[in-house]
């Protein structure tokens, strides 16, 4: 397939309705390619609607729904995950189900990539362990998967920058677990949005590891330095403390952030992990140019508050 033929061919974005998926479609549409959203919900995705995608009702734990859906596609985007409010159960069960369902049917519709976007760093956390199995699973049935890696998204519309934003914004003082030593390279929404527009299409890229960062190496304590800079506030007073759990920072997130403790926890352990881009080869692949560190957190304050 050449390369004008690829543009005209639709993509698929499973999860349009997350943050990232609805920054991705509306970019793609924009750029005058045909975009078919999968939701489960949609009238949620009036908006995308009128940005000019195709709105497809479906659910990626359905299996019947998807055959339909990856019709005539040959890349499909796979951004979703089962974390967060609304789900009550075992997320990481959840995630393998539907990632399962949507392998086998990107099989059977012939798709050339899947293109899916996990998280940075290796260890015990929960969440980081059922994002990389996800992308094993997707890949079961032989579908190219072109997996991108990601640490924390500095974006409005981000769990994870929430979460270090409203304890920035309501605690002028914290007592710090060891997680805010660790070391991680946030990377802005727009960014993350234009590595996955450019996997739209078959490349070099297709079906490898490519692991995503910024241009700044920090700490989770010094991103909260730089959170309080970007917001025109003193930076909070922190008081390290050497024990504190997941558990127990979970629910004190809870309590002064509108984070959902559900979520709170398992991010909370994926904070114990370095997220540290050591391959940046795959980044080489892509005509990106990352956004600074301080300009990426003033563009992510401005849409939260904004929003707010």
């Amino acid at each position: 397939m050449d390369g004008t033929a690829e543009r005209e061919t639709p993509v698929l974005i499973a999860g349009a309705t997350g943050y990232v998926g609805r920054r991705l479609a509306k970019r793609l549409a924009a750029s005058g390619r045909p975009v078919r959203c999968l939701v489960r919900r949609p009238e949620a995705a009036s908006d995308l609607k009128e940005a000019g995608c195709e709105v497809l009702k479906g659910d990626v734990l359905d299996p019947a729904t998807l055959g339909p859906a990856l019709a005539g596609i040959s890349t499909a985007y796979y951004l979703v995950h089962s974390m967060g409010r609304g789900n009550t159960g075992d997320f990481e069960a959840a995630d393998r189900e539907g990632a399962s369902n949507f392998a086998e049917a990107a099989a059977a519709a012939g798709l050339s990539q899947i293109v899916y976007l996990g998280g940075l760093g290796v260890g015990g956390s929960r969440h980081l362990r059922s994002r990389h199995e996800t992308a094993e699973v997707l890949g079961s049935t032989g579908v190219p998967v072109t997996y991108f890696r990601a640490a924390v998204v500095l974006g409005g519309g981000s769990e994870s920058f929430q979460t270090v934003y409203y304890l920035v914004r309501r605690l002028p003082a914290m007592v710090t677990p060891k997680w805010t030593t660790i070391r991680t390279q946030p990377i802005a929404i727009t960014d993350v949005v234009s590595y996955l527009e450019a996997a739209a299409d078959v490349g070099p890229w297709t079906g490898r590891e490519v692991e995503i960062g910024g241009t700044d190496i920090t700490t989770y304590g010094g991103m909260m330095g730089e959170m309080a800079d970007a917001m025109g506030k003193r930076r909070p007073l922190m008081i390290r403390v050497p024990v504190l759990t997941p558990r127990l920072s979970s629910l004190w997130i809870g309590l002064v952030t509108p984070v959902d403790t559900g979520v709170a926890r398992p991010l909370v352990e994926g904070l114990t992990t370095e997220t540290v881009v050591t391959d940046p080869s795959g980044m080489e692949l892509f005509d990106v140019t990352p956004i600074p560190m301080d300009e990426a957190m003033e563009a992510a304050v401005r849409e939260l508050e904004t929003a707010a």
